[in-house]
């Protein structure tokens, strides 16, 4: 998906004079008025119509985002038959198997085992990593298959409606198994959220962590079939543009690129995924089931999409200036987080730019009883804004969808900034809500002290 949009903030609850907060107070939503449902009605219908309206605006339209939308003002009923996915009995079975490979990869192949962050009732859960050696072995199977005739490169692009559809079998089939499962048989009873309204417990999910066994739902479908599938999209498509043009273009190899970074980070960190907001706050509902197995793979990849449809040949400073911006946003994406992680690591002994690093001890409670700390650091990046590894991530999103140019069907090649501006936005304000909850006066005391955001001196 970021991947991330990926929701409601938690209730706001006051902390006691001690500082400590009930785990109820800093889980997810636990109770949903009128907006919050009809906010969950409005993305279930929105997703689905969108996703499908972008897919055929490339598919049959060159990416021209404005063409369905006339059709549809002069025949209504003919341009939604002309523009649905159609069933593609190939498609079907290369995502059966596609999905039955990668599930085989996360239970066999060799890895770690590394731990969350604690739930709300107070577990603290293992996994199993080992999505880089993942990644690694099915893209080198991608390339190795087409080199021995099995297939071609452009097999994802030539079955793309057809694939889309089967996700979104997929993606509804999940998110209605989950919601089952929460109120059947779930994993860990004491971190289940009900709000009384059917709809948004099926949009936002019940279940914190449905998993059987080491077998985690969130962590599987959001770092497998979704992530892993980022660059083998962008690779069949770059294969497409070759086939179709003869050649592929710099700026098609360059977003391909800046997104293999952003992925491979992704595993190589793979531990540090399980403490950010997909895995330790959300729950598993409709909003991450479809989002990691429709959303991700088809609107993450839309520059890669528009670029085979409408070629761009960037001029060498061009190429330059993009690849610095995406670089810069990396080099702040990932320096901030892995400074998070050494203060923590070494519980805030050790230093930050040459000097001690300053922090906050907070402490808070969960629903067991007991009571747990954290730190919240106050210097380094995170004395510059309280969500400043977002401004990295924006930084490497604009870079990528730079790559589309300014062509007159463009703008659905800049749809990615837009959707993760607004997503990041809506996270900060979550993040806010529920660290207010869960850290009491401590988060009060964390934003006096770091009182930006996202970006230093600005927001």
């Amino acid at each position: 998906m970021s991947k991330r949009s990926r929701k409601e903030t938690a209730n706001d609850v006051a902390a006691n004079v001690s500082g400590d907060v009930a785990a109820s107070s800093w889980g997810r939503l636990g109770e949903t008025s009128w907006g919050t449902t009809f906010g969950a009605v409005f993305m279930l219908a929105l997703c689905p119509l969108m996703s499908n309206w972008f897919l055929a605006s490339c598919t049959n339209h060159s990416c021209n985002m404005w063409a369905i939308p006339k059709e549809l003002l002069k025949d209504p009923i003919a341009t939604l038959k002309a523009n649905a996915p159609g069933w593609d009995p190939a498609a079907a079975r290369i995502y059966l198997t596609w999905l039955t490979i990668q599930a085989v990869m996360y239970v066999v192949v060799p890895g770690s085992i590394a731990h969350g962050q604690r739930t709300p009732a107070g577990h603290l859960l293992p996994y199993r990593v080992n999505g880089l050696l993942v990644y690694a072995l099915t893209h080198i199977g991608f390339v190795l298959g087409a080199y021995a005739g099995l297939w071609e490169l452009t097999i994802i692009a030539d079955h793309w409606p057809g694939l889309f559809l089967c996700a979104n079998i997929a993606g509804y089939g999940l998110t209605t198994f989950c919601y089952i499962k929460a109120h059947l048989f779930p994993t860990h009873a004491d971190d289940r959220k009900f709000t009384g309204s059917i709809i948004y417990d099926y949009f936002m999910g019940i279940e914190f962590n449905p998993r059987f066994g080491l077998f985690d739902f969130k962590l599987f479908f959001n770092g497998r079939p979704g992530i892993v599938a980022w660059t083998l999209i962008d690779i069949s498509f770059a294969a497409a543009q070759h086939k179709r043009y003869g050649y592929v273009t710099n700026s098609m190899v360059l977003c391909t690129l800046l997104h293999a970074l952003y992925v491979v980070d992704f595993f190589y960190n793979e531990s540090w995924y399980l403490r950010t907001i997909d895995i330790a706050h959300d729950h598993m509902g409709f909003y991450l089931a479809w989002g990691d197995l429709v959303w991700l793979p088809l609107m993450y990849t839309l520059q890669c999409q528009y670029l085979y449809y409408n070629p761009v040949v960037m001029p060498t400073w061009a190429v330059v200036a993009v690849a610095s911006l995406g670089g810069v946003g990396y080099y702040i994406f990932r320096g901030t987080n892995a400074q998070k992680d050494i203060v923590r690591l070494a519980d805030g002994k050790c230093d930050i730019w040459g000097k001690p690093a300053q922090f906050i001890r907070a402490h808070y409670r969960t629903s067991d009883g007991k009571q747990h700390q954290s730190i919240l650091i106050t210097s380094g990046w995170w004395g510059l804004a309280r969500q400043v590894n977002y401004l990295g991530d924006l930084m490497i999103s604009l870079a990528e969808c730079l790559c589309c140019g300014f062509g007159p069907n463009a703008l659905l090649g800049y749809f990615y900034i837009i959707y993760m501006a607004i997503l990041l936005g809506h996270r900060i304000a979550r993040s806010d809500a529920r660290c207010r909850a869960k850290y009491g006066k401590y988060w009060e005391e964390y934003c006096a002290r770091v009182p930006y955001k996202m970006i230093p001196g600005i927001y």
